[in-house]
């Protein structure tokens, strides 16, 4: 059975030290993809933006800093608020979020509630997946024997 874990939130978007523009988004967890995170920023067009990334790398990153690349993540204080900073960087542009650490650090707890740190694979049913694919079927028969068998005379006293 799949279960989700959502968290509607305002993140912050940092135009510069002294002005950010607040965005609504929703982080999103599901167990039948238990190594991702999923967040959906709605920014005013036709549809939201969307990004994945690792959940051990948020998860790591409600304590220290961590990512390198498109994604990097930190903790850090903000007006002497407790925020968690994410920076983006995609072809078409970079943006650094600031989102509340509370609610990220809560929805975290959550799904690692419902699934633990290294049982991930135990979700995406790889053994019943490989399994299945391996499975003899009926006309495995014809390919597994010997096609010549049946059609040669056998060869007596080193006749051919």
């Amino acid at each position: 059975m799949m279960n989700i874990v959502e968290r509607e939130l305002e993140l912050k978007l940092v135009l510069s030290p002294e002005r950010s523009i607040p965005v609504p988004a929703r982080l999103t967890y599901r167990t039948d993809d238990p190594y991702a995170v999923h967040i959906a920023f709605h920014i005013g067009s036709e549809s939201p933006v969307h990004w994945t990334f690792a959940r051990e790398l948020l998860v790591e990153g409600v304590f220290r800093p961590c990512g390198h690349g498109d994604v990097r993540i930190w903790p850090t204080k903000v007006d002497k608020r407790s925020v968690i900073c994410v920076a983006l960087t995609s072809p078409d542009g970079n943006a650094l979020l600031e989102v509340p650490s509370a609610a990220v650090s809560a929805w975290v707890e959550r799904t690692l509630r419902i699934v633990p740190p290294g049982t991930e694979g135990e979700r995406l049913g790889i053994d019943e997946g490989l399994a299945e694919l391996l499975a003899p079927l009926p006309a495995d028969d014809l390919w597994l024997s010997d096609p010549w068998s049946a059609d040669e005379p056998s060869s007596q006293d080193g006749e051919a």
